[in-house]
This record gives C-alpha cells, structure tokens and sequence, in this order.
C-alpha cells in the first residue's frame, strides 16, 4: 500500500526582486517526504536548498514571490493564514536553524527559550514546561540539564548550542523536522555525535526529517532517500542505495567524482565551470555549460523529470549513457 506524503511540493517558484533584477532562486521544485523518512537535499551552494527550507515555513524575505503548491498533510501552507503559519512553525514543524549562535537568542537563557516555545502553542503550564524542558536537555545529551536551563548561548560549546538548537525544535513533538546543515562548522566527532542523535530522534519520535547537506558522507549514513539540486531544480531523486549505486543525472555522477575519497595524495576531480546566475535562467538544462555528456538539445530544451524505477526519476537527457559509476 502506498503511504501518503507529509509533506508534497509540487512546482514551487521563488523569485527575489532586487536591485540587480529578479533573481530565480527555486524553478519548479518537486519533492515529497513520507512519515518517518529522511530526505537529503544536496547540491552546490546556491542550489536553493535553504530557500526551500524556508518557503516551506514561509520565512523568506518580504521581496520574495512564491508560487506552486507546499501541501502538508494535504493542506497548502501558501494558502494559510499567518495565524496558521504561527501554529504549524515549532508546532507540526520544527526546523534547526544552520547557524545555532545566530539563531539563539544571547541574552536569553536556554531553558526559557525553550519554554517559551512550549508556552506560544499553549502546552502546559510553567511547571510542566519546566519538566519538559529538562526532558529534551536530557534527550539532546546535554548534561546536567536542570543547571543548564540557566545557562545562556555563549557558556556552551558549538555542539552544546546545536543539541540545544535541536531541543527547542522538538519541544512541541513536530511531525516534520526541517534541518539546515545542523552540522556546519562542528568538528567530525561532534557532527557524528548530531547525525546520529538526529537519525535517532528521527526513529524514536516517528519524525519525518529534511536533512540540507552539502556533505554526500552524511547522506550516505543519515538519509533513506536523496533529492539533488541544480540551480534551484529537482535533477535526481533516488533511494540513497540507488543513487550512489548507479545515479542517472549528469550532475550527481559529478558530484560524486568531486567527492573526496580517503586515498592519499589523491588529487581532488573538480566539476568545472561556474554555477548559473539566478538573474538568467538558462533555456535549457542548467548544467549543460559544465556536463561532459551534453548534447544539442540541452541548451535548447529543459529536460523533465522521467521516472527511472521504484522511487527514482531524473531530468537528464544522458540519464542512459552516463559511464557505470566506480569510486576512485
């Protein structure tokens, strides 16, 4: 039986309106997620990764137009009222900000910012908000987390304010978690530490999650499925053993050559060339400047997305004649 999607957007549209002209960040974006899944988004920066974390909340910038469709739970999120937006936002969908010392309030201890969080969708009262806080400090690994709650951003570590980040996201039991790069500028032990919290959580709370990365490591170990992102489009999406098996768009075989591989003395295998400009959408596929596999029609004719098997399509005119994928 097939399991209804949490969250489905379906052509979604974000343009900026700035001095330098209009400024295409998201073109037709599609996606999906089911109830208890990972999702991925990866892609280079600029991809619109963090755009659609954010039109999915709707806290883009006042000079942003979005069109399409957002549909949580069935209910479009572009047609809800702010009232609602500030219901479902750390209500049904919590989301962890990229970075927890900009995000955190400095001036604001830690348990009351989770609190506070509690007491804005009316759950318990000052006692209970209390206990709950000291659950999710605990629930985090934070130690000690009575003494904690006094404590403010900058008495903790980079890790401490993200497992923080991550507690004030859960106070109110979402049902979707959206997590933009929640590892950025953590060492390797510490982000380890996060990503398998994170995966945890995920599993024990029967959270859906939507997890930014730039990092395909992370997607490996973390995700159940991948959505790669070129120049604010869906170019593949695949179960993660799938794609990293055999991925049938141009850009993710590339990616994946670019990637670091543990061989010493190794040198790296950039893609070259530059990534698009948002204020001159191409034509055709966006990639097709830097692919090695492009033909004519590229740059005349926007691929769609094709559905390849269980659960993977691409928009790629080469998707089968792409080389077998072998790591170096």
């Amino acid at each position: 039986m097939t399991v209804a999607p949490l969250l489905a957007v379906r052509d979604l549209d974000v343009v900026f309106s700035t001095a330098r002209g209009r400024l295409q960040a998201l073109d037709g974006l599609s996606l999906e997620i089911r109830p208890g899944e990972i999702l991925g988004l990866v892609g280079e920066s600029g991809s619109g990764k963090s755009v659609t974390l954010r039109a999915i909340l709707r806290l883009l910038h006042g000079n942003a137009e979005i069109a399409g469709e957002i549909l949580f739970k069935g209910e479009d999120l572009l047609q809800a009222s702010e009232r609602r937006m500030q219901q479902l936002r750390g209500g049904s969908i919590g989301m962890i900000f990229q970075e927890p010392m900009t995000a955190l309030n400095p001036v604001l201890p830690i348990g009351l910012q989770i609190t506070e969080t509690l007491a804005a969708h009316g759950l318990g009262k000052a006692k209970a908000r209390r206990s709950r806080a000291v659950e999710l400090l605990r629930q985090v690994g934070i130690p000690s987390p009575e003494a904690r709650l006094q404590s403010y951003p900058h008495e903790f570590s980079g890790g401490m304010r993200q497992r923080a980040m991550i507690a004030i996201a859960l106070a109110a039991s979402p049902t979707l978690l959206l997590a933009d790069e929640p590892t950025t500028a953590l060492d390797v032990t510490i982000q380890d530490q996060i990503l398998r919290l994170l995966k945890r959580l995920t599993s024990e709370l029967g959270m859906a999650m939507i997890l930014v990365t730039h990092d395909l490591g992370v997607v490996a170990e973390t995700c159940d499925r991948v959505t790669v992102m070129y120049a604010g489009r869906a170019a593949e999406t695949a179960p993660v053993e799938a794609l990293f098996a055999a991925p049938r768009h141009a850009y993710t075989h590339a990616l994946l050559r670019s990637a670091p591989h543990g061989r010493p003395r190794t040198p790296l295998n950039p893609i070259k060339g530059q990534p698009p400009r948002h204020d001159a959408p191409a034509l055709g596929c966006s990639f097709a400047p830097r692919c090695q596999h492009s033909e004519a029609r590229c740059t005349t004719v926007r691929p769609v997305m094709t559905p390849l098997g269980p659960d993977q399509s691409s928009a790629c005119f080469a998707q089968d004649r792409l080389p077998r994928w072998r790591a170096p």
